[in-house]
């Protein structure tokens, strides 16, 4: 396993368990493990200068969250990417959800919650690069927003389900292009400003196109150079 990224110079002090967790998240975001091969937790240890333990640790949070999958008696894998059907059986479940919660969360916004949707929107920012480095703060700002407007909704069981799918990471682990980092930033604002505007109509469109570009234009094609694993 090489270290393209220079994992290796990231953690220099005592290693705080998050920066292990965001350094091996990175690999397996990055595809430095590829998909479905297994994770040498000593390798990544002497990698990053740090002991095995904090590593242990990172990829068991990292396996509540899809990202890597424990075999017994086998140790770690970094988890295959989604395939075609699971991508559209989660698109499926996405727009059956999030359309009604962003309908919800207008008819029930207030100024609490409008000042913090248009708080969130000012963390938004176009990604530096096509690594998780360059778009990790694009990925926390769409997971954030999302689970806001699930939030809104009203409905605990909505947030919840939504939560457990991790999409945001699965998606843009599948693929990512700087390019598309503003268009999502757009419609994310759109989104908002239906929410904000208290119109349920608004905002049930506008996330319905939010989701829909995000697969047919964004992630069209996705499958005919990235291979599943």
């Amino acid at each position: 396993m090489g270290d393209p990224a220079g994992r290796s110079t990231l953690i220099r002090r005592p290693a705080l368990a998050d920066d292990v967790y965001e350094a091996v998240k990175a690999m397996l975001m990055d595809h430095d493990v590829p998909p479905g091969e297994r994770v040498s937790i000593d390798g990544v240890a002497r990698q990053l200068g740090v002991s095995p333990t904090p590593v242990r640790e990172a990829l068991a949070r990292l396996e509540s969250e899809g990202l890597a999958t424990k075999e017994a008696l086998k140790g770690y894998r970094s988890a295959p990417l989604l395939t075609p059907e699971q991508l559209a059986d989660l698109q499926r479940f996405r727009l059956l959800l999030e359309p009604w919660a962003a309908r919800r969360a207008a008819e029930r916004v207030d100024e609490s919650s409008a000042q913090a949707l248009r708080a969130e929107m000012a963390t938004a920012r176009v990604p530096s690069g096509s690594d998780y480095e360059g778009y990790k703060e694009l990925t926390a700002h769409d997971r954030r927003l999302h689970t806001m407007v699930a939030a809104m909704s009203g409905s605990t069981q909505v947030q919840r389900a939504f939560e457990r799918t991790h999409c945001h990471l699965h998606i843009f682990r599948l693929y990512f292009e700087r390019t598309t980092g503003a268009e999502t930033i757009a419609e994310h604002h759109r989104l908002v400003d239906a929410i904000v505007s208290g119109s349920g109509d608004d905002a049930e469109a506008a996330m319905h196109d939010h989701l829909d570009a995000a697969m047919r234009v964004r992630l069209g094609g996705v499958y005919d150079t990235v291979p599943t694993g």
